[in-house]
């Protein structure tokens, strides 16, 4: 008990310390960072002011080479050699930009699709085959 009282009065707070935690009752603990000096408080910041956020540069948009109306995409194949040595190639899919007539919207749409769709299209028409594909082609 006695150690205890030493203590405390050994480390006793300067008067201009007590003043400065009274006046700042929202303190987190600690006066001022480390770091830059400032005083950190868990009040809310009093200017309103609105930080624009960083833009990034536009990417362009790039085209996948998937065919929208039959999913058909890139497949991963061995590449053999007289050797029988295997070596990993890619079978893309063959892709057209074709403008078709669609009879419902009355206009032509232009249309990035593989040749198999083309196919499909000329069978059963744009109307059934875009529908199937769940595609809206008011949007193109």
């Amino acid at each position: 008990m006695a150690t205890a009282t030493l203590l405390s009065s050994t480390f006793a707070m300067p008067a201009a310390a007590r003043r400065a935690s009274s006046s700042s009752s929202t303190s987190l603990g600690f006066a001022t960072s480390q770091l830059a000096g400032l005083s950190l408080s868990a009040a809310a910041p009093t200017s309103t002011a609105v930080v624009p956020l960083l833009k990034r540069p536009l990417q362009p948009i790039v085209a996948r080479r998937v065919c929208p109306f039959t999913d058909k995409k890139t497949n991963r194949a061995n590449k053999v050699s007289f050797s029988n040595h295997k070596t990993k190639k890619q079978q893309f899919v063959n892709l057209q930009y074709k403008k078709l007539w669609w009879e419902a919207g009355k206009r032509f749409v232009k249309l990035r699709l593989s040749t198999k769709a083309l196919k499909t299209i000329e069978k059963h028409g744009l109307d059934a085959v875009a529908r199937k594909a769940g595609i809206d082609l008011n949007k193109k």
